[in-house]
């Protein structure tokens, strides 16, 4: 199948330029203006518009079993929402239970997968330690292109990786030339303070956000990346809510240690009062974890991205629809947590980052797709408009506007935390793999053509940090 996409000015991260982009058999072959269409070629009119490229989701969970349900969303519905979006690949999730055998897991997911629409990979959690997931992890780098391992410091008594889990997989994780993620929440305390809050009969989503106050982010945020600093271990932290894990991210990396944080568009808009809604069904669609913070929260993350000390945005795109939400109805802490977005981040974010100034379109693009391209190793395939690279596109029409609402948009879920937002700016066109998959507002998706994405170790990078961490071990006494 061959493309040509025309008229358009292109946005890179780097730098913006009029050019014409030539796609053929999935990969962009052609760059250049006055670019001529080969017969048979699909056309695209961009003029007016720009074309980027696609967005990269590098946190969502589809399928997800959780809290004693599956999320209501699955690979198909999720990657085609994406692409409604301009979201050309997702970064989903391996999660293995206590115990169960960390290949099992990846596999079960990976078959899970097949259905996907649009492009994927996997992160995959360490959730318990013996000498196999040892041998497992080796496995998954060498041989399943995964370079990256998350970490669950929150959910005593289910996923939670203690100290002892996150010291032997960082460990590994530098031997391997992979990188440590983690969700930064202090499970012990969440779990004290979620048992202290329903003794007293707090027993609503107003409860949620209480049990898991900021300085239990910033402590499990601080804790990793100490840990990490003495392994001599670069680090990747999930959807960071509060200033307390962004001053701990800060103070890091001005120190000179690589530590890269994520944001999510829902903790960069919504604030916490949305928990003390009357309707207990939006209230409880808006849990999720870390929860959603007060306005000075949103202010100090939208400062840390412009500054680069956050570095990508994320949905953690986790659907649980009205009746399964419902499980919590007279206890918080069985709501199941997680929240939509896969199809809006794009759009918020311009609308609420270039559209106020916040951001440059260049910025956008970095934070939207390039600088998780590059954390994770898939660039310049991914997150470029290149020659060689993957066509995976978005043409962007800075002027359409829309309102957003689960009347109207492709996710599988009966609440968007995004309900009623007008916005200006999102996708007239997205292209995976050098099909036109979103058009005129319709999707023209087939199910199972997404492909798994391999994503490889950065060796030379990490044989330096070995090297470093060698150096930097303590030199036995003789005595």
């Amino acid at each position: 199948m061959t493309v040509l996409i025309k008229g358009g000015a292109v946005v890179n991260a780097d730098r913006t330029f009029n050019a014409d982009v030539l796609c053929s058999d999935g990969r962009i072959v052609d760059i250049g203006e006055g670019l001529d269409a080969p017969g048979g070629a699909t056309v695209v009119d961009a003029g007016g518009q720009y074309v980027m490229p696609g967005g990269i989701d590098p946190h969502t969970h589809m399928q997800l079993p959780f809290m004693g349900t599956v999320a209501s969303e699955d690979f198909e519905s999720g990657t085609a929402a994406a692409l409604a979006g301009g979201t050309t690949m997702i970064i989903d999730f391996a999660i293995p239970n206590p115990q169960q055998n960390v290949m099992d897991a990846f596999n079960e997911w990976r078959g899970w997968a097949q259905k996907a629409v649009a492009d994927y990979s996997f992160h995959v959690a360490i959730t318990w330690w013996d000498e196999s997931v040892h041998e497992d992890m080796g496995t998954l780098v060498r041989e399943c292109g995964v370079n990256s391992f998350k970490h669950f410091m929150a959910y005593k008594g289910a996923i939670m990786a203690d100290d002892e889990i996150l010291v032997n997989s960082f460990s590994r994780a530098l031997e391997l030339g992979a990188i440590p993620t983690v969700h930064a929440e202090n499970g012990e305390l969440v779990f004290r303070l979620q048992n202290a809050l329903a003794e007293t009969g707090m027993t609503g989503p107003e409860a949620h956000p209480l049990s898991r106050p900021p300085e239990c982010e910033g402590e499990a945020a601080n804790r990793a990346i100490r840990i990490a600093e003495v392994l001599k271990v670069p680090l990747y932290i999930v959807h960071n809510s509060c200033i307390q894990s962004l001053e701990a991210i800060t103070r890091a990396r001005n120190e000179g240690q690589r530590v890269f944080g994520e944001v999510l568009a829902g903790h960069l808009l919504i604030d916490d009062s949305i928990y003390r809604h009357p309707d207990f069904e939006v209230a409880a669609a808006h849990v999720m974890s870390p929860p959603f913070r007060s306005k000075e929260h949103q202010d100090a993350l939208w400062r840390g991205l412009q500054a680069g000390n956050l570095q990508t945005t994320a949905t953690d795109h986790c659907c649980f629809c009205a009746d399964q939400k419902a499980m919590g109805k007279d206890d918080f802490r069985k709501i199941p947590n997680g929240t939509g977005g896969v199809e809006n981040r794009m759009e918020v974010l311009w609308h609420h980052g270039v559209g106020t100034g916040r951001l440059t379109m260049n910025e956008f693009v970095a934070v939207t797709s390039t600088n998780a391209a590059k954390i994770f190793n898939i660039y310049p395939r991914k997150g470029s408009i290149s020659v060689g690279a993957d066509a995976d596109i978005v043409v962007w029409d800075p002027e359409a506007t829309k309102t957003i609402s689960t009347k109207t948009d492709h996710q599988k879920v009966d609440y968007n935390i995004f309900e009623g937002m007008q916005i200006k700016g999102c996708a007239s066109h997205t292209i995976s793999r050098g099909k036109v998959c979103w058009a005129d507002g319709k999707l023209d998706v087939e199910r199972g053509v997404g492909n798994y994405v391999n994503r490889p170790p950065y060796a030379g990078y990490y044989s330096a940090l070995k090297i470093q961490a060698e150096r930097a071990r303590p030199v036995p006494v003789e005595r």
